[in-house]
């Protein structure tokens, strides 16, 4: 998992790298680096954190 994606904490705002249609998404969860997320253009999707590294936003 990457370093960043293990700080993330339900509430954070994240983007997916490859998928920029989805929208910004909040963190739902993250356990044992599977990162749930609920983006407003694909709903609620499961991560594997070791495999995509999210970016957090700051300035939404």
């Amino acid at each position: 998992m990457s370093d960043l994606n293990a700080l993330l904490e339900p509430g954070m705002l994240v983007r997916h790298p490859m998928e920029p249609d989805w929208g910004t998404g909040q963190v739902q969860s993250n356990i044992g680096g599977r990162i749930t997320v609920n983006f407003p253009e694909a709903g609620k999707i499961v991560i594997d954190g070791s495999r995509i590294a999210l970016i957090p936003v700051f300035d939404h």
